[in-house]
């Protein structure tokens, strides 16, 4: 068995803003010197959930099933992927291509789909319910329509028997399981459980493992369709808006009054 998992490299979300400056002419975030990408937190659960069922499939020695991480991103990327390798997954492939900047949503969905038919046997894709930067939450279901396959979301747990896949998903109010036939593509939520650490054993194996570099042509993708030219929103503008704080006393002889004035104030603000 193969599983993919789509992974993203951010900027830290729990480091301070302040390290943080906006490039307003290039329209992108840039990080002062020493801050360095992490993976986004869904995605390293999404990990977490491929290893599990490596675990619980493949034994001690996860023989027979092979974990993939997949990342669009430059080359200081390979951290991560390292990080994720030394957790158990077998192998990397990084998409690095300067065809594939300026990439929205659509065009790293149809990048990612590409990177996976290359790899040519997955069984499952698992991904984050999304990016713990721009929070979308769509690149998963992109890809999983661009590959013809079903996709079940915000998944706390997933199990595999024999050709299919059951999953438990997280409701408002509860969870419902669900069953799909393989290949799937499954999204997975904060519920699942806390990631794990990288042993010294596995992370000595890391710098072992495979990571693939894979450029547009590798994916014999066409270049309007991918990057920039690919994409169908583009960023007009990138800012730190202005926050200014004002305190308005409201007096009146009565509650009723004070409401009343209050209530004014808030449907000239079109709050009410």
């Amino acid at each position: 068995m193969h599983i993919a998992v789509l992974i993203k490299q951010i900027f830290d979300p729990e480091v301070a803003t302040t390290v943080f400056r906006i490039d307003e002419e290039a329209r992108e975030i840039v990080p002062l010197p020493g801050v360095s990408p992490v993976v986004s937190p869904f995605d390293e659960q999404a990990v977490e959930a491929a290893l599990r069922i490596k675990d619980e499939l493949g034994g001690e020695d996860g023989s027979g099933i092979k974990v993939t991480v997949i990342t669009m991103a430059d080359d200081s990327a390979r951290v991560g992927i390292k990080g994720e390798l030394a957790k158990g997954a077998d192998e990397g492939v990084l998409l690095s291509d300067p065809a594939f900047e300026g990439a929205d949503a659509v065009s790293t969905a149809r990048t990612l789909a590409a990177a996976i038919q290359k790899l040519g046997d997955v069984d499952i894709v698992l991904a984050g319910r999304q990016a713990a930067d721009g929070d979308l939450g769509v690149v998963g279901l992109g890809v999983a329509e661009l590959l013809d396959i079903p996709a079940i979301t915000f998944a706390c747990d997933v199990r595999v028997d024999g050709e299919t896949l059951r999953v438990v998903r997280v409701l408002e109010d509860g969870t419902e399981t669900v069953e799909a036939g393989l290949p799937a593509l499954v999204t997975i939520s904060h519920e699942l459980g806390k990631p794990r650490y990288a042993g010294l054993r596995e992370t000595m194996r890391a710098a072992r493992k495979p990571i693939h570099a894979w450029s547009a042509a590798d994916l014999e993708v066409d270049a309007e369709a991918i990057g920039a030219a690919g994409s169908r929103k583009a960023l007009d503008g990138l800012y730190i808006p202005d926050r200014t704080i004002d305190c308005e006393m409201i007096e009146g002889e009565t509650p009723e009054e004070i409401a009343a004035t209050l209530a004014s104030r808030l449907k000239e603000a079109d709050l009410l």
